[in-house]
């Protein structure tokens, strides 16, 4: 539990943060999209940040790949069935120092309705700086890659050239501005 006295709670600025992943197409290229509908805490406790937690939601239904007709695919049941799961939730359970201002921070990330215990590689959080409104700023980029089939999104389609039109492995990267609460 973060000590009250040292630690500092910020919210994601939804505004200036992105979720991002790629996945291979075709076998032969990447595919990259992002999230924008991006929401949560940080508590990190500079005097012992293993303290420190992480909660966020991703909002499922502002995927876009820049292809209306591919972003209304993993919208439907065949992907993220953004219906029923309209949300995407990390929640850190442990973070631990991975070298000089980076870490490892893990939780539990659910997807389309699964939960599995997922391990970000984080860098930060940068300096603070203020804004020309006077409120406190940091950031911090993270990362992880996943196999989708963990998370039931496990539709595809085989090639008559040989492998599948989407590849399991999915690359997630996380730029977060944080403001800091008062």
């Amino acid at each position: 539990m973060p000590d009250t006295i040292t630690a500092v709670t910020y919210t994601i600025d939804p505004v200036h943060s992105t979720a991002g992943f790629k996945v291979r197409h075709l076998m032969v290229s990447n595919v990259r999209g992002e999230f924008s509908g991006i929401a949560g805490t940080v508590v990190f406790d500079p005097e012992n940040a293993t303290h420190s937690k992480v909660e966020a939601t991703i909002d499922a239904t502002t995927i876009n790949t820049r292809d209306e007709q591919r972003d209304q695919h993993l919208k439907s049941a065949d992907f993220l069935d953004v219906e029923k799961f309209p949300k995407i939730t990390f929640v850190s359970k442990k973070v631990a120092p991975a070298g000089e201002g980076e870490w490892k921070v893990t939780g539990d990330l659910t997807i389309h309705g699964v939960t599995r215990e997922v391990t970000l590689d984080v860098e930060g959080p940068a300096p603070e700086a203020r804004d020309p409104w006077g409120n406190v700023k940091t950031g911090i980029s993270a990362s992880t890659k996943l196999n989708r089939k963990d998370f039931g999104l496990v539709w595809n389609m085989a090639l008559e050239t040989g492998g599948v039109l989407v590849g399991d492995e999915i690359a997630i990267h996380l730029e977060l501005e944080l403001a800091r609460q008062k």
